[in-house]
């Protein structure tokens, strides 16, 4: 769109010059303006005048100036009758146009052209000065180039709508030669090379602003000739000379005043050596090396320039001749190191090792080993050679050789020697001190080891009062995969950085030995990265154990030490139940922990990351879990057993303080059926005593308080005494009492005596049983026939009947004097010796003197008892109805 607008003011202009130059045929512009097509310095100001001419249709208020698109401010203006001029800066890079014209533009007849007139106006800078001409000759084949190629420096700026232009002059003798050129470098062609002549050269810049010259450059020819390298560059060695290298050229410039240089320096180092000038003295075309290193790869280049002079160029120096120098003795010794092992109690495994010589001056071929021992008091010398292949000796410079290995008690030392030999002769000795195991600690304490700038930096201190000829500090990979390295440092360095090759991420264990007098002293260590990274994978989670009700204990093992990349400082355990999800943060240096206040009977997704000074690890693998719904079973268990045990000993030892009272409550004192004396009340029964079966049980207790009872009841009736101690009676003559079951409750009886009251306020257990009256008779006498009006009363106890009191239905029918005995289970028997008069003594009777004796089954007795006959008195006149079957309430 501008550049239209800007063709159509061109046209414009155009026009209204048309206009001006026209004849009389009315088209011609009323408008004028100065000056036209100028050029203009950016930074200066400009004038430009309109004037008014052959017109009084306007005036100069109806006119303004305009800059491409912009109105220019009317304080730039200035009037002066039909004349409007202005000044402003030049300010803009750029060719634009400058107007003038009427405020109104609809007034104005664009095709005829009166009233607008514009210049077109072009901006640029003066022409900088040209700064440090150079000019060059070059060598072309065996003579020098007639061309002369100059280049300069271009000072200040320029514009496209205003370029500068360079002219190149030179002039020698009587000749001049120019060209022109818009760049800052050109060559100008001389018709020949004007030898050992004075050159003047100089460069001049020109633009529509101005013109400007350079220095000029007043030289003699020969000081801008650059010449070819030095050819045919040979480097001989020679086996006589092992610290020299002598080297021949050629040079084809046909010119006697021409200066070479040399340089050289160790294959693989860019530290260059320059041969002094002095010493190489023109025109020679060779010259020798010395002080060199034997059997040392050296690099050498060489190049020339025209003259002795400091003017002239150099030639671009030669391509790389490389050369070894030939072998020499060994002029330094090994450096000798060791590796110390337990290898069991009290015993060390000492490895030897070596790199060869710094300067060995050849294929080292071989080691000589000297190994003073000393045991118990007494030096053993022992020397060794180890030789190698010539495939090693070449590729084995400066790497690490396995010598010897030896065993070394804790309480031994060995003194070790080493030379190593090459083709030429044997190095001198390295010596190695391993003393006796030490307790001691290190003399090199506070050791510091980190890492800045791609280097591994070490700082330690030394004891007060210690003294240290040098010290070796090693470095080794953590993992063990490689020989240990090391350097040496002098005896008075506190810091120091590691000289060899590191890598990144891996962990080395750093030691400094000090050496005092060639003996090893104790070491002080650290681990230490060259530079940290991000573990490469997270730690893997496990339960110890089964999850509890609310906690879970984790365990993990340690990254693999190649993939830690760093020192790990600490762990994050990430639990995830439902959509929450949170983290716990412990220490590097663990490696289980217990998550607590869980939720119970909830699923739990755990894992974790491992983090460096460098960041977190990926996550590890996710593991699994569900808390249980109760607390740990086993603990309930637990609970519950000893709270058991706990209430079974206190039972325990209640039931043996209160034994008497339960003993009293839970196996009161019964009666004896088989000491009652109801038998002596019926006179129809005879007395006789029942043998008791063999197969008794014994460790029943019973305890009879009727014996005694009835005892004081009859003291004055002797014969029914006698009754009283037999031991076992007949059920027919115990009247049903005897014949009780073992089963029934026990209770205590006594017979209706005087003494009967007296007993009840002893014994409160005690129970009247029955009471018998009879009408004749003599006192303490058992009458051989009972009164047919004797009375039996039965007792209003509750006491269990005995079984022949409580199966009537088994008595003998229809007067039968005879009894039948019944199935019995079992009855009671009492201590042998049962006539004892003391009733003290038999109620003292230890339990386990009575014994229970179960009856055998269908045991029946059908004959009538001994003492009676077939026609005694029927048993139905007695008043006491026998009763079977056990117990019945009454």
């Amino acid at each position: 769109m501008v550049s239209v607008r800007l063709l159509l003011l061109s046209g414009f202009a155009c026009l209204a010059t048309a206009f001006t130059a026209a004849d009389a045929s009315g088209h011609v512009s009323h408008l004028v303006v100065t000056p036209q097509s100028p050029v203009l310095e950016i930074g200066t100001n400009f004038t430009a005048t309109c004037t008014i001419v052959n017109t009084d249709e306007i005036t100069v208020d109806d006119l303004y100036w305009r800059l491409s698109n912009t109105s220019i401010p009317e304080e730039h203006y200035k009037k002066i009758n039909r004349t409007l001029s202005v000044t402003f800066p030049v300010r803009s890079e750029k060719a634009e146009w400058l107007m003038c014209q009427l405020k109104r533009p609809h007034q104005v007849i664009l095709h005829e052209g009166k009233f607008i007139q514009g210049i077109w106006l072009r901006t640029g800078y003066r022409p900088g000065k040209p700064e440090n001409l150079s000019c060059k000759a070059f060598q072309e084949k065996s003579s020098i180039s007639p061309i002369i190629t100059c280049e300069w420096e271009v000072t200040g700026r320029q514009t496209k709508d205003v370029p500068t232009t360079y002219m190149l002059i030179a002039t020698y003798g009587n000749d001049k030669k120019s060209t022109s050129t818009p760049n800052t470098k050109a060559q100008l062609s001389l018709s020949t090379f004007p030898d050992f002549m004075l050159l003047d050269i100089w460069v001049e810049a020109r633009n529509d602003l101005g013109t400007v010259s350079s220095e000029h450059l007043n030289t003699e020819s020969n000081c801008i000739v650059k010449p070819n390298p030095p050819s045919e560059v040979k480097v001989i060695s020679e086996k006589e000379f092992p610290s020299s290298l002598l080297i021949n050229w050629t040079h084809s410039l046909n010119v006697h005043s021409i200066t070479f240089q040399i340089r050289y320096c160790t294959s693989g180092s860019h530290m260059w050596t320059y041969v002094p000038l002095a010493d190489i003295v023109s025109p020679i075309k060779s010259f020798r090396l010395q002080d060199l290193h034997p059997y040392t790869d050296y690099v050498i280049q060489l190049r020339g320039k025209m003259n002795g002079n400091d003017c002239g160029y150099w030639s671009n120096w030669s391509t790389n001749m490389t050369k070894r120098t030939p072998e020499d003795i060994p002029s330094s010794k090994p450096d000798l190191w060791s590796t110390i092992v337990e290898s069991g109690p009290n015993r060390r495994q000492v490895k030897l090792i070596a790199k060869d010589p710094q300067r060995a001056n050849g294929n080292i071929r071989g080691f000589d080993i000297s190994i003073l021992y000393h045991k118990h008091g007494n030096p053993e010398l022992e020397s060794i050679p180890v030789n190698r292949s010539e495939e090693d000796s070449r590729s084995s410079h400066r790497r690490v050789n396995e010598l010897k290995e030896i065993s070394l008690a804790d309480n031994e030392s060995v003194l070790v020697a080493v030379t190593a030999n090459n083709s030429v002769g044997t190095s001198p000795k390295a010596y190695l001190g391993i003393p006796a195991k030490s307790n001691r600690p290190t003399p090199v304490k506070d050791l510091k080891v980190w890492s800045h700038e791609g280097q591994l930096y070490l700082e330690w201190k030394l004891a007060n009062n210690t003294t240290v000829s040098e010290y070796v500090i090693e470095w080794i990979k953590d993992d063990g995969t490689m020989w240990p390295n090391w350097q040496r440092e002098a005896g008075s360095v506190r810091q120091t950085t590691i000289k060899g090759e590191l890598e990144r991420f891996v962990c080395y264990n750093v030691s400094v030995y000090p050496i005092r007098s060639r003996w090893v002293r104790k070491p002080a260590r650290l681990q230490a990265f060259l530079e940290e990274g991000v573990p490469l994978k997270g730690p893997s989670l496990e339960l110890m154990d089964n999850p509890g009700h609310d906690k879970a204990k984790l365990v993990w093992k340690e990254i693999p030490r190649e993939m830690r990349q760093g020192f790990i400082t600490n762990y994050t355990i990430f639990f995830r139940s439902g959509d929450r999800v949170s983290a716990v943060t412990v220490p590097g240096n663990t490696t289980s922990y217990t998550l607590t206040q869980l939720l119970h009977n909830t699923r739990y997704d755990v894992w974790m990351q491992a983090s460096t000074v460098r960041g977190p690890s990926r996550n590890g693998t996710v593991h699994s879990f569900t808390t249980t719904r109760y607390e740990s079973m086993a603990a309930i268990v637990v609970g519950v057993s000893c709270s058991f045990l706990v209430l079974v000993l206190v039972l325990a030892a209640l039931c043996f303080c209160k034994r008497d009272a339960i003993k009293k409550n839970l196996w009161p004192q019964i009666p004896d059926p088989g000491e009652s004396t109801i038998g002596t009340w019926s006179p129809d029964y005879p007395l006789k005593a029942e043998t008791p079966k063999e197969n008794c049980l014994s460790g029943i207790s019973v305890l009879d308080v009727g014996v005694c009872d009835a005892k004081r009841g009859f003291e004055e009736d002797k014969a029914s005494l006698s009754l009283k101690k037999d031991k076992y009676l007949s059920e027919e003559h115990s009247s049903g009492i005897g014949g009780s079951s073992c089963m029934s409750s026990p209770r205590q009886s006594v017979s209706d005596s005087d003494e009967g009251a007296d007993m009840a306020d002893t014994t409160a257990s005690t129970v009247q049983y029955s009471s018998v009256v009879a009408s004749s008779g003599y006192k303490g006498q058992t009458p051989a026939f009972q009164p047919q009006h004797s009375i039996f009363s039965r007792s209003e106890s509750t006491q269990p009947l005995l079984d022949s009191e409580e199966n009537t239905d088994l008595v003998l029918q229809d007067g039968s004097q005879h009894f039948q005995r019944f199935p019995r289970q079992s009855c009671f028997t009492q201590p042998e010796n049962p006539d004892s008069e003391d009733c003290g003594d038999f109620q003292q009777l230890d339990e386990d003197q009575m014994d229970f004796c179960p009856f055998e089954e269908d045991t029946e007795l059908t004959a009538a008892p001994d003492g009676l006959s077939a026609d005694a008195p029927s048993a139905s006149s007695s008043s006491y109805m026998p009763q079977l079957g056990g117990y019945r309430p009454q």
